[in-house]
Order: structure tokens, then C-alpha cells, then sequence
């Protein structure tokens, strides 16, 4: 029984009464009843609607109905004995496990027992962990898709099929970029699930979401809406992982990942993979892995093992209507590039930070992610003709995709004062020049160049912006800064209540950030 299911019986338990406490309210339970029915025993009672005064919900229900029964049992329970790997037991040290939603703990290495403050055995001590999950049959005969983060360290896999079969299941491959996997169990003739097209998805549509929340409630089903499509990942620990997210609210909690959401076809849409909340159950946000993204890495796995995502070698930022107007740009679409990796694709085909991608082989791209997801869908080698604007001129950019991999360094999808010490009042920030003592103390590359933040102000622009210090700014309003009085004497040059365009240097990677100055 997992540590979730635990919390969930022991809440159950808290509820039940002892046994001379229960009687006795049954025999109040009782009087009151008999009162209640001398009070009310003239009244008439409601009369049950009639067919037609019901049809279009029952119409409904029946339909969601068959709709469970047909995707139902190609749904599985994915329960997984694993060891905690290096990376795991590294970003878990120093946890407190209280701190984890409920259920997550043993999926990070953390002993139960005491209090788990900064305890890790060593990887060969490490206790055996069990975890639960959920996947979806797309083959009869037996491939399942499921989350990475499902099986990842697995060193036994069982999944319980609808008729309560439980078999061994192996690992054909993974894919740590999108977060998926696909096992395999050995048999014939499955149920399995039909592929949807997530690219014709709307917000407003009926979705049912299918899994096994809390590794407890087996084959559970919930019904709700898309409400929204194209969504980025909040929590990417890794700049270049994919959005373009299914947001719904149907109901989905530990346990449900890997699972089906599904649409009124009965057709495979999307992998259910995390939810938002600040309890670790549901809070109304669920979010799942787009069956376009999710079918094509299916099939590459079951290919050859394993999945070559294309690469340019870019970080971005969304186009927005309040940063459009700093690219020269017609309208909040594409993607602007802030940074551009050095030896990439990118760099060799001579891109440069500040033009904005708007097509890709003639077709428009709307975001960042709309790019993220096209070009890591290309198959590496390939060649494509990107649609850029550079500084209110258009040009097409030919370029050979190149192939991710770990070791590419590139930045997310988005993701004042002088050396005297004056503050600057403008943005809220405090600034210094880049000395080596503070390249040192930031870790700054040598091609770092601009003003570090040495202090932000509360309530200030730059705290709106999410500026922090250690950050650099490199450019001002798209002008290369190269100390802090240079960037103070371009930020007094912007005339009052006009926003301020930075191109800022944090965590490893460059951004821009748009800066309302009449706010502060």
C-alpha cells in the first residue's frame, strides 16, 4: 500500500466513531427521523421528471458512459519497484520529506522513518521503493505508453490489465525530453487505444481523463474540459524540455500519470503527466503531453529503441504585445531569440539574439513553443528554411537541424545604480560594473559583458520583471551595455513612462524582459 493510499486510510479512520459512541447516535439518528416524519408526513413528495424533461443529460451520460466502456479497459496500472538513481538522490538532499505532496517521497530516495532531513544512504544501500502509475495499450499486442518519471530506475515492472491480469512488463525505451516511455508486456489480441489529433483540440471541448489516482483507485474515470491548449511547462528543470501542454480540468492526481485523456471520440489525445497545486492533489490545473508529441516518440521507441529530437541551439522568448513593438513587429506573433549557442546550427547559419522567428519551411509559427515542438519533432540532418525578421527586415535563414542531446547547452523558452553605489530609482535596481571578483562570485562566463544586479527594490519594475540580483543585464532597449553607468545612462535616455527593453543574463542563460516604468 503506498504512503498515499496510507494518508488517505488514516484519514478514513479519523472519521470512524467507537462503538458506543456510534450507537448511541443511531438511536438519536433514529428519533430524529421518526420526528422529521410525523413533521412532514402531509407533505407530497417530488415526482420524478419525465424522459423528455431530462434527455439532453441523459443523452449525455449515456454517451460518457459508453464512452468509459470503450476506452476502459485499454487503461493499466503501472506498479513499479525501483531503486533512487545518482540524479534523484543529488536534487532530494537536504529535502524534508513533509515538505513533498502526498505519495511523492518514495519516487526520490528519502528513508522513511524520522524526520529525512538531508538523509541519503549511499546508491547501493538505497532501499527498495515502490510506485504507482498509470499507461495506456496502443498496440494489441502489448506496447504501452506511460510517463518516464513512471519507470525511471525501474527494476521490476507489473501492470494489472482491466480483467485484473497482472503481468510482468519490460522497458522497450524512454525518453527523458518529453517526459515518456513505452513498456511492454508479453500478449496478444490487448485492447488497445486509436490515436487522436491533438492539433485540432479547442479550449471549452469535453475530455474524460483515465488512470488510477493515488496507485489506489484503479481505472478511474473524470470528465472535464480542455482549457487550454499550447501551454508551457512550469516546472521544466531543463530549459530545453518541450511545452505545448493540454491544460484541463479534469480531475488528475498522483498516480493518474502516464494515463489517457481522451476525447468524445474515445480517441487517445494527450498522456497525463502533472497537475499544479500546492497541496499535491488536484487544484483544478492538470496537464497533459499532447498525442502529437506523444505518438510520434511512441513510434520512434518502438522503432529503434530510442528518439533523436532536432536542435537549433537557441534560447527564446514569446513574441508579446508588450515587447512587439521593441522588434519592429506587426502583430505578438513568433519567437524572439535571446540567445544563441555557440558551434550550434543555429550559430552556423549566422542567426543572431533579437531576430524573431515567424516561420518555419513557410509555415507560421505563433510562440516559442510552436517552434520548440516543430523542430524537435525534425528529424536531425534535415534541412529547414526559417522565416526571420532582423530588425524590421524580413529574410529567409537555411539551416540543417542538428541532434539534442545532454551535454547542448541552451537556454529556456522564456522562459541601478552606478559603480558609486547610487541607486536608480527608474527600474528599482542597484548596479555594478562586472569586476572579476564578481565574475568570479556569479560564475560568469568570459563573454558575459554588461551591469550585475546588486539589489532590487520591492514593489519596484524590476521586481515586477522578475529580476533578481545576480542577474546581468547585457542590453538596454536591444543596445549592448558594458558597465552599469553605461546602463544607467541608457535607461535616463528613455523618455518617461515609456517601457524599457532588457536582455538579461540569469542562471546560465539570456532573456529579455519588458520593464513598465510607470509602474514603478
Amino acid at each position: 500500500m503506498t504512503q498515499s493510499t496510507n494518508k488517505l486510510v488514516d484519514q478514513f479512520k479519523r472519521i470512524a466513531l467507537p462503538a458506543g459512541v456510534a450507537a448511541a447516535t443511531a438511536v438519536l439518528a433514529s428519533a430524529f427521523a421518526i420526528h422529521s416524519s410525523n413533521v412532514h408526513a402531509s407533505a407530497v413528495s417530488a415526482a420524478p421528471l419525465d424522459d423528455s424533461s431530462v434527455s439532453a443529460l441523459t443523452a449525455m451520460d449515456q454517451a460518457m458512459e459508453a464512452l468509459a466502456a470503450r476506452v476502459t479497459p485499454a487503461i493499466v496500472n503501472v506498479a513499479v519497484t525501483s531503486r533512487g538513481n545518482e540524479e534523484q538522490q543529488a536534487q532530494m538532499q537536504g529535502v524534508d520529506p513533509q515538505d513533498l505532496p502526498p505519495g511523492f517521497a518514495q519516487f526520490f530516495g528519502i528513508p522513511f522513518g524520522g524526520n529525512g532531513r538531508g538523509q541519503r544512504s549511499a546508491p547501493e544501500q538505497q532501499p527498495l521503493q515502490h510506485g504507482v502509475g498509470s499507461g495506456v495499450i496502443i498496440s494489441p499486442d502489448g506496447y504501452i505508453i506511460t510517463n518516464n518519471h513512471v519507470v525511471d530506475g525501474a527494476t521490476q515492472i507489473k501492470v494489472t490489465l482491466h480483467d485484473r491480469r497482472v503481468l510482468n512488463a519490460k522497458i522497450v525505451g524512454v525518453d527523458k525530453l518529453t517526459d515518456l516511455a513505452v513498456i511492454k508486456v508479453d500478449s496478444k489480441d490487448l485492447p488497445y487505444m486509436s490515436w487522436g489529433n491533438s492539433e485540432k483540440l479547442h479550449p471549452g471541448q469535453t475530455v474524460l481523463a483515465f488512470g488510477s489516482p493515488f496507485g489506489y483507485f484503479q481505472f478511474s474515470v473524470t470528465r472535464g474540459i480542455i482549457s487550454a491548449v499550447n501551454r508551457q511547462n512550469p516546472y521544466s528543470d531543463d530549459a530545453r524540455k518541450l511545452g505545448g501542454y493540454i491544460q484541463t480540468d479534469a480531475a488528475i492526481n498522483p498516480g493518474n500519470s502516464g494515463g489517457a485523456l481522451v476525447n468524445s471520440h474515445g480517441e487517445l489525445i494527450g498522456i497525463n503527466t502533472f497537475i499544479i497545486s500546492n497541496s499535491g492533489s488536484f487544484a483544478g490545473a492538470g496537464f497533459a503531453i499532447p498525442s502529437q508529441v506523444a505518438k510520434a516518440t511512441a513510434d520512434q521507441i518502438i522503432k529503434t529503441g530510442g528518439v533523436h529530437h532536432g536542435y537549433l541551439g537557441i534560447s527564446m522568448n514569446d513574441v508579446t504585445p508588450e515587447n512587439a513593438h521593441f522588434f519592429n513587429l506587426p502583430d505578438a506573433t513568433g519567437a524572439i531569440i535571446a540567445q544563441v549557442t555557440p558551434g550550434s546550427p543555429a550559430s552556423r547559419a549566422g542567426l543572431e539574439n533579437g531576430d524573431v522567428i515567424r516561420q518555419l519551411n513557410g509555415t507560421k509559427i505563433i510562440n516559442g513553443s510552436d517552434l520548440q515542438l516543430a523542430i524537435a519533432g525534425t528529424t536531425p540532418g534535415t534541412k529547414v528554411q526559417l522565416g526571420v525578421l532582423r530588425n524590421g527586415h524580413n529574410q529567409n535563414i537555411d539551416l540543417t537541424v542538428g541532434e539534442y542531446n545532454a551535454k547542448n547547452k541552451v537556454a529556456s523558452n522564456d522562459g541601478e545604480n552606478s559603480n558609486g553605489g547610487q541607486q536608480q530609482g527608474k527600474l528599482g535596481l542597484a548596479m555594478s560594473d562586472i569586476t572579476p571578483d564578481v565574475r568570479q562570485q556569479l560564475n560568469l562566463p568570459d563573454s558575459i559583458k554588461g551591469a550585475a544586479i546588486q539589489n532590487v527594490r520591492p514593489g519596484s519594475p524590476a521586481e515586477d520583471a522578475g529580476l533578481q540580483p545576480g542577474d546581468v543585464i547585457v542590453q538596454v532597449n536591444r543596445q549592448n551595455v558594458d558597465s552599469a553607468s553605461q546602463a544607467v545612462a541608457k535607461v535616463h535616455a528613455i523618455p518617461a513612462g515609456q517601457d524599457v527593453l532588457l536582455l538579461v543574463w540569469s542562471q546560465g542563460g539570456e532573456s529579455y524582459r519588458v520593464l513598465h516604468t510607470n509602474q514603478g
